[in-house]
């Protein structure tokens, strides 16, 4: 499946916003997650009981390859 240019535009944006590495951008786009909204389940520092959203990636990554 060919990924489009403004998709791949909105990833670089989210992994500068939030500052991800190009393993987590990759994880992330493996498990369908969308760039718009990973601001939603990011960790403001406000809700001290979400995982800082590098490591909800990696979690949720390692999870649902272990189901597979």
């Amino acid at each position: 499946m060919a990924i489009k240019k403004s998709q791949i535009e909105k990833w670089i944006a989210a992994q500068k916003k939030h500052r991800l590495s190009d393993t987590h951008v990759q994880m992330a786009r493996e498990l369908g997650l969308n760039p718009d909204k990973l601001g939603k389940i990011d960790n403001h520092k406000q809700e001290m009981w979400k995982a800082p959203l590098p490591e909800f990636i990696e979690e949720i990554f390692y999870n649902t390859s272990l189901i597979l």
